[in-house]
């Protein structure tokens, strides 16, 4: 097989394309295994405000998302591997975010809709409203606008593709799910006395570091 990977790889794209006209077919293990991860994702039916609606219609006959292989919104998290957050991210709504995540088959993905699912828009100040889902569990693609429109959706599924097509087997870029030591469950928050806790997953939300505070002598001086 290995013999077989590296003639696949040596063969030029103007040989390649005249073999395919005599039906012979020449492509890589990782070509063959990303093609497949890519024109299959299935998206869960899954939505928290109003971006939910424009959610809605990607997949109706105008827009059509099926057309990219998105063919059925699944109603369990363990038949989906993409969740797109769609609408205002609550901290009462977070933890519920996070378990269903957990409950996703790998491989799987995230697309976060709307300036509420990856800042908070414009209930940013708002005590009771997530500053981004991408703080608790990792994001393969950002859609701004508020609320963004189906061709905004369909671009980011496109996006999404192209990331899963370019995605190598092995080595440190290899997808999580290849990666015996990855993280595969997320921790998940709970609501504490004045925020959730923890407030970040540190291990997706890297924070920066603490300002230097100086010393009573130097701040007086």
């Amino acid at each position: 097989m290995g013999s077989g990977i590296g003639a696949a790889m040596a063969v030029k794209p103007d040989l390649k394309i005249e073999l395919g006209k005599q039906g012979v077919f020449v492509t890589t293990i990782s070509d063959l295994y990303n093609w497949g991860r890519k024109n299959s994702v299935w998206p869960m039916q899954f939505g928290l405000a109003c971006c939910a609606i424009e959610m809605i219609a990607t997949t109706m006959a105008r827009y059509d998302l099926a057309r990219f292989g998105a063919e059925v919104f699944r109603p369990s998290p363990r038949q989906a591997d993409l969740m797109i957050i769609s609408g205002t991210v609550t901290k009462k709504m977070a933890p519920q975010v996070v378990r269903l995540y957990n409950q996703m088959a790998e491989p799987k993905y995230v697309i976060a809709m709307g300036a509420c699912a990856i800042s908070g828009g414009p209930f940013k100040q708002g005590y009771n409203v997530l500053k981004g889902i991408d703080r608790y569990i990792p994001v393969d693609v950002h859609i701004p606008g508020c609320p963004p429109r189906p061709e905004a959706l369909i671009h980011a599924f496109m996006t999404l593709q192209a990331k899963i097509d370019e995605q190598p087997l092995t080595g440190s870029e290899r997808p999580r799910h290849l990666d015996a030591e990855a993280q595969g469950e997320f921790p998940i928050p709970v609501q504490g006395a004045h925020d959730l806790e923890p407030p970040v997953n540190r291990l997706v939300w890297p924070l920066p570091a603490p300002a230097v505070i100086g010393t009573d002598a130097e701040n007086c001086g």
